[in-house]
Parts: structure tokens; sequence; C-alpha cells
């Protein structure tokens, strides 16, 4: 059976997404319209980007509401950077909030703007010296009890995991090494055959 990972591509870095998974040997889809929610897939990517300008789109489009029943309802989903900030429940610099399906608060632009933005190593779960791309990254500022820290940066959570939802607040898809990529996606597919 293929594995197909769906890619929120509506703005940021999706195409980098794209070729990752590609790279990691799933098949990949775009979701730019109410239409491609009818095609089957089995986890899906929130990429990097504007978090304001995707939320934006997300209910301009009319997949707001669909996709959020499909994150409560246990989908798998890869969260990065504005991924993070669309799945928090609390955005503390920020009025609005939006899926609110993994109970984390975050602060937007948390590292600084672009000029700002760094690149560290650092363990990940049980993988160590994984390089790790901070660009204008939100800061996870507080977990719930339901919340798995897999990653941290100075004492802060910099990737967490909460049932099928793993949302970083870094870009492991701008690098070559995926191995963050592929413990997702090993872990998602071994959930949708259990669902």
């Amino acid at each position: 059976m293929t594995y197909r990972i769906a890619v929120l591509a509506l703005q940021g870095d999706f195409a980098e997404h794209e070729s990752a998974l590609r790279q990691c040997g799933v098949e990949v889809m775009e979701i730019r319209q109410r239409a491609d929610l009818q095609k089957t897939f089995d986890a899906l990517v929130l990429p990097g980007g504007e978090s304001t300008v995707i939320g934006k789109l997300l209910r301009e489009l009319e997949l707001f509401s669909p996709l959020q029943e499909r994150l409560q309802a246990g989908l798998p989903v890869f969260a990065t950077c504005a991924g993070l900030i669309l799945l928090a429940d609390q955005i503390e610099n920020d009025s609005f909030t939006y899926f609110r399906t993994l109970d984390v608060t975050v602060r937007r632009n948390a590292y600084g703007r672009q000029l700002g933005s760094f690149h560290t190593e650092g363990n990940f779960a049980e993988m160590s010296r994984v390089p790790m791309s901070f660009i204008r990254a939100p800061s996870i500022e507080s977990v719930g009890t339901g919340v798995t820290i897999l990653s941290e940066y100075n004492g802060k959570p910099t990737a967490v995991m909460q049932g099928n939802q793993l949302a970083l607040a870094w870009h492991p898809e701008l690098l070559s090494d995926h191995r963050v990529l592929t413990w997702f996606l090993e872990r998602s597919a071994a959930a949708g055959k259990n669902r």
C-alpha cells in the first residue's frame, strides 16, 4: 500500500517539504482547495511560512473546519514553525488562535526576525547531533501534561509530540538530514495501521 502525505500548499516552504518527503520515499499530494480533501491521504504536513496568512487562507478557502475535524480525529500531522503556531492552543503575542489541537502555548518570532535566524545541532528524541535551522522561529513557552518534549534549546522545548501531532519550532525540511522526518513517517504509518 502506498503511503501518501498531504502538504498544505497555500503559502510558505511547502515545496521544500515536498522535496524532503519524496527523498524519504513517500507519495506527496498538495492541498490547495477544498476539492483536494476528497483525495485519500495518510498524514498532513503544515509547513513554515506566515501563520496569519495561512490561517486566513484556510478560512477563505473553506479548508479550516474539515482539517480541524481530521486533526481532532487523530490524523497524523507534521508541523514546522508556522505549522506549530497553527496547532497551538494558545499564542502569547497574538489575539488569534487556529486549530488549537496541540496543548502548548507559543510565542511568535521569539528567536528574532530573519536576521536573527540561526543554525545549531541538538538531541531529538533518541537521536543526537540533529541539525536544526531556526528561521523567525516561535518558542514553546509551556506544554500541557499530555505533551512530550522531544528537543530543547537553551532550556526551552523546540519539538513536541501529542498523540499523532509532531510540531517543531525549527525547519528539518531545509536540511539534508531527514532522520526527524523519517522518525515521524515511521510512527505515523504505525499509528495508521492501528486506527
